[in-house]
């Protein structure tokens, strides 16, 4: 494993820094404040291949490896944790799902525009009564005689819900067979939103922070979807659901990760300039060890995703790490904001300095794609089974 960016990546990684800091920054506590969703922008990570970045060059990606998508789901959230939502959810979830379950005819149909950013990507599992019980689900899918399906039912805080125009939707549409858990019989689907009727967009969401990042209810009424919606294979979509999750997971750390680095940061440069009782407060030991323990957390948090990304990349498990990754970099992200507006102190409370905005922002992360406590029964049972196995052979 090699620790700095290759000369590809810095190319990459330049080049993003340069549009973030000229396009997004300037405008980034404004869109916090108005939650107006930065669609021109979209369309211009869509031409720099952001938006595409772990698709194939074949479907019209950048077709890049997961460590570097890392990278750059990292530097967006240090800007804006908003649009870094939207471009991961966008990659990994909607993407993702097509690119793991779906046939030669749907990748071409569907990729290209999604990877330009022509259309957004929207990927819909949670509902009303369901979230990390994703067998728990409403919605149903029920199978005509012609070959189509009649979808009814809705979704709840829908990353690009009211603006996607592509949408991966899951939904029941098998009971479970005898001696299987509830989320067999689980089916995708996947469609255009302007080639349906019957599907409309319920509240958008007030949200403690992500503020422009759109958050979508989504309802479904007797929504016809012809016979090659279906995205994998019928009922047994939970299996996708699991692998589209595990590589979310990493880009989730990476947003934790980002937002994490932003305000500690911006709590260093503060610290060392900042001056009480004649010197910098860098110099306070209370202080000083406060960012000591800030970086070498997030140093951490950044060699659990990378190790994660290389195990995806080679095509081995990284179930269990993508979960160590993602638990460890979200908590470590929150914290490292939380010390920031210590540091800042009153400075840390007021919306003139970013960090609250970072504070607010990050605190998803250790809900979404999987909440913490998620990733620890993940991480325990990967214990206990190979314990109890030790045992077994011993």
């Amino acid at each position: 494993m090699t620790y700095d960016p290759t000369p590809d990546q810095r190319v990459i990684l330049d080049a993003l820094k340069s549009f973030l800091r000229n396009r997004v920054a300037p405008g980034a506590a404004e869109r916090d404040q108005t939650g107006e969703f930065p669609l021109e922008l979209t369309r211009e990570l869509g031409e720099l291949g952001v938006m595409g970045a772990q698709t194939p060059e074949e479907y019209g990606g950048a077709g890049l490896d997961t460590a570097t998508f890392a990278m750059i789901i990292e530097e967006i959230a240090a800007v804006d944790g908003s649009l870094c939502l939207t471009v991961a959810s966008h990659n990994s979830l909607c993407q993702g799902h097509i690119l793991i379950a779906g046939t030669e005819e749907q990748k071409r149909r569907f990729l290209p525009d999604l990877a330009s950013a022509r259309k957004l990507g929207a990927w819909g599992l949670t509902e009303p009564g369901s979230g990390s019980d994703s067998g728990g689900l409403g919605t149903r899918a029920v199978l005509q005689d012609d070959g189509s399906w009649i979808l009814n039912g809705s979704k709840n805080f829908i990353t690009q819900g009211s603006v996607g125009g592509t949408y991966v939707i899951l939904a029941r549409t098998d009971a479970p067979r005898p001696g299987r858990s509830k989320n067999d019989g689980i089916s995708a689907f996947v469609f255009n939103r302007d080639e349906v009727q019957g599907f409309s967009i319920g509240r958008t969401e007030d949200k403690l922070g992500l503020r422009s990042s759109d958050t979508a209810q989504l309802i479904f009424e007797d929504v016809r979807l012809d016979a090659g919606a279906l995205l994998g294979q019928r009922g047994g979509a939970f299996k996708d659901v699991m692998r589209v999750l595990d590589g979310g997971r990493i880009g989730i750390g990476a947003m934790g990760l980002g937002l994490g680095r932003a305000a500690f940061e911006f709590a260093a440069r503060y610290a060392v300039e900042r001056e009480q009782f004649g010197q910098p407060i860098a110099h306070n030991q209370g202080i000083g060890f406060k960012l000591a323990d800030m970086d070498t957390q997030l140093e951490a948090a950044r060699l659990l995703l990378r190790k994660a990304a290389d195990l995806k990349d080679q095509g081995r498990d990284f179930t269990v790490s993508a979960a160590r990754a993602k638990l460890f970099a979200s908590e470590v992200g929150v914290k490292a904001c939380d010390e920031a507006i210590q540091i800042l102190g009153g400075y840390g409370y007021i919306k003139e300095y970013p960090v609250e905005r970072f504070w607010r922002d990050n605190r998803l992360t250790r809900i979404g794609e999987g909440t913490s406590e998620v990733q620890r029964l993940i991480i325990s049972r990967h214990i206990i089974g190979r314990y109890a196995q030790q045992n077994v052979t011993a």
